[in-house]
């Protein structure tokens, strides 16, 4: 064989491994599930750090409890007051989830006004347990010292606030634009 023929045979093997290697790199980059973001090797910062990504279902007594520092007994009672209101919550939701998921889908589908609809009956729903929330609270702030008292008082207002501020409509959070003068 002459040289010309051996370097030309080396290139075309040096050019398909290389191909073979882009090939094999860029697949192993796929994100093969559905609606995931895209795959980088790397769990978010706060799973790397050990903590949890979610309030959890018992976010509200673990809350109470390093805000308020309540006791054990304290801890208990509470837990138990919660439990006696659970199923009527739990009903709300269930009643409300039909208008949720209609409002979910009317955004999906770019329906803005059929989504506000629903979201407005769900938001009824839901203030129709107010009563309910509102006697639940009744009874935890009863089993609290003066001191906790205060500082429940003030965290109830501090949620009320932020939850007038934030509703302004989809995605238009704290204050509104300012008027336009004419």
């Amino acid at each position: 064989m002459t040289k010309t023929v051996q370097r030309f045979g080396l290139g075309l093997g040096a050019a398909a491994i290389a191909l073979g290697m882009g090939a094999a790199v860029y697949a192993s980059t796929q994100n093969t599930a559905v609606g995931a973001r895209p795959f980088s090797g790397r769990r978010p910062l706060l799973a790397r750090l050990g903590a949890r990504l979610g309030p959890g279902r018992f976010a509200p007594q673990r809350m109470l409890a390093s805000r308020l520092g309540v006791t054990d007994a304290q801890k208990a009672q509470i837990k138990t007051i919660r439990a006696k209101y659970q199923p009527q919550n739990e009903a709300l939701r269930t009643q409300a989830k039909p208008f949720m998921d209609a409002a979910r889908a009317a955004r999906q589908k770019g329906d803005t006004a059929v989504a506000r609809s629903n979201m407005e009956k769900a938001r009824q729903v839901m203030q129709g347990g107010q009563s309910i929330r509102t006697q639940e609270n009744a009874e935890i702030r009863a089993i609290l010292t003066p001191d906790q008292q205060a500082k429940f008082d003030a965290r109830q207002k501090s949620m009320a606030e932020r939850g007038k501020a934030g509703n302004k409509g989809w995605g238009k959070k704290g204050k509104t634009a300012p008027a336009v003068k004419s």
